[in-house]
């Protein structure tokens, strides 16, 4: 489908670095528009071809790949620490920090030797014990055993890796989420284990969770709490509600590719009954944060629908809390951020979807920094970890400049006695996916042939003025009853 091309004026702005205050200048910036269609009902804004949006972190090479990032944004508003692998689920290690909100990277930070030992996705939080103290915290895992490692001094230092808890195994992969509930008096892990003493599915998922009272340094036993034979949960995000009364839990499903979530009005010590995703959220790995303005923004790896116009590539969903609980499958619209090419001939792997396990910040200037591992270039090139510098004002700005014209009038098919009762509609608006109003418009007048106090009325359309005939001035607008 062919992207219609618009241009959005982007305004220079200034990044507060540690050193003195830097102008940088944003160049013009090509965004592309794929309209909704019946298959799939969502716009689609693009900005995957705006390069200017790209901070690339680690460079992929035809003998190195980068994989499975995580990010943290610490309280400052400008540090982001960058966690990530060397190949395909490999050794943990790498690590970077931005001082200006991603714009700029550090070389690779030191780390003690034995992370080299772990594997799998690391991930990397800021965590507060119920006394107030903060630190950061990197989970790995080593042989089906999480373990984790802490930083007191917002990264500058980081001890060893050691075990998180006896009860965190076997596991598939660190924590996916780490929430705080109960006002912050513990904190809510949840990840995806092999469903135990399992001799049927070789690659079974259910998802668990773990409680700490100790701002993350030891955790309860894994508690399963949701497992469907024949399906495979796993990497489940928790999204708080904007009234903070529920948790929502999105779950990537990995053997029909249609993504779940349930909700938990308790804290996370029950569950409610799970239910698919809107289609425009099926995906892997989800992550999600709130803009400033209330909105949810939710970005994955989108492999849930084939017809899905960004299919195999790294996308942003952004709409509300209550579009996802109440499945609305028109609420919000997409962004493509990354597009995935296909693997070369140097790395083993899956030929098109190896992108998407993201970090997601929101700037205090509104500025989502969403970071991802991907097949940047064509070629034999490994993945890349880079980042796409969005705000919700500029996709926003993309919808409405892009607006297609209203679709061809059709012929009215009902009479309208109350103008105040709601019009025939057209179709649906190909960039909000509302009902636009047909055209041309109806008007209802007093029907007089009944006498002067007839309270009955008939519909008149507008046609459009034509030439009257010679000797009648008054033909200009003719009505013809419906």
């Amino acid at each position: 489908m062919k992207n219609i091309l618009i241009i959005l004026c982007a305004l220079a702005h200034c990044a507060a670095l540690a050193t003195p205050a830097v102008c940088v200048a944003t160049a013009t910036a090509q965004a592309g528009l794929i309209p909704p269609t019946a298959d799939f009902p969502l716009s689609t804004v693009d900005l995957s071809a705006d390069k200017s949006r790209h901070v690339i972190i680690a460079r992929g090479a035809t003998d190195i790949y980068q994989g499975h990032p995580t990010t943290v944004l610490l309280p400052n508003g400008k540090t982001i620490y960058c966690v990530w692998t060397i190949g395909h689920g490999g050794p943990c290690g790498p690590m970077k920090r931005s001082d200006d909100g991603g714009l700029t990277w550090s070389d690779l930070l030191p780390v003690p030797e034995n992370w080299k030992t772990m594997r799998n996705c690391p991930a990397i939080y800021c965590l507060t014990d119920p006394a107030g103290k903060a630190r950061l915290v990197v989970f790995a895992q080593n042989k089906g055993v999480t373990w984790r490692a802490c930083s007191e001094d917002d990264g500058k230092t980081w001890s060893p890796m050691q075990s998180a808890g006896a009860g965190l195994a076997p596991s598939v992969m660190p924590f996916t989420d780490v929430k705080p509930v109960d006002g912050g008096k513990r904190l809510l892990a949840m990840t995806n284990i092999r469903r135990p003493g399992e001799t049927r599915e070789k690659h079974s998922n259910v998802l668990a969770q773990t409680f700490s009272t100790d701002g993350g340094l030891t955790w309860s036993a894994y508690e399963i709490v949701r497992d469907i034979p024949g399906l495979r949960l796993c990497e489940p995000e928790i999204v708080r509600s904007p009234d903070g009364k529920q948790l929502l839990c999105l779950i990537r499903e990995d053997a029909t590719h249609e993504s779940l979530f349930m909700t938990s009005n308790d804290e996370g010590r029950t569950w409610s009954k799970e239910k698919k995703l809107p289609k425009s959220l099926w995906g892997d790995r989800h992550k999600a944060k709130y803009t400033p303005d209330g909105r949810l923004v939710v970005v994955f790896r989108d492999v849930g629908r084939k017809n899905s116009p960004t299919n195999n590539h790294f996308v942003a969903w952004a709409g509300s809390y209550d579009d996802i609980v109440n499945v609305r499958e028109t609420g919000g619209y997409r962004v493509k951020l990354i597009h995935n090419h296909r693997r070369g001939n140097k790395f083993s792997g899956r030929l098109m979807d190896d992108c998407g396990y993201p970090g997601l910040e929101v700037l205090p200037d509104s500025t989502l920094v969403a970071t991802t591992y991907a097949k940047y270039t064509e070629g034999d090139e490994g993945n890349y970890v880079v980042a796409v510098r969005f705000k919700l004002s500029e996709t926003d700005a993309a919808l409405h400049a892009a607006r297609l014209p209203p679709p061809k009038p059709r012929r009215q098919k009902r009479q309208i006695t109350d103008v105040t009762q709601p019009a025939d509609f057209a179709g649906p608006d190909l960039v909000s996916g509302r009902e636009l109003p047909v055209w041309p418009p109806t008007r209802a007048r007093p029907d007089t042939r009944s006498g002067p106090t007839s309270s009955v009325t008939s519909v008149d359309k507008i046609t459009p003025p034509r030439t009257p005939p010679r000797g009648r001035a008054d033909a200009g607008l003719q009505r013809k009853p419906v």
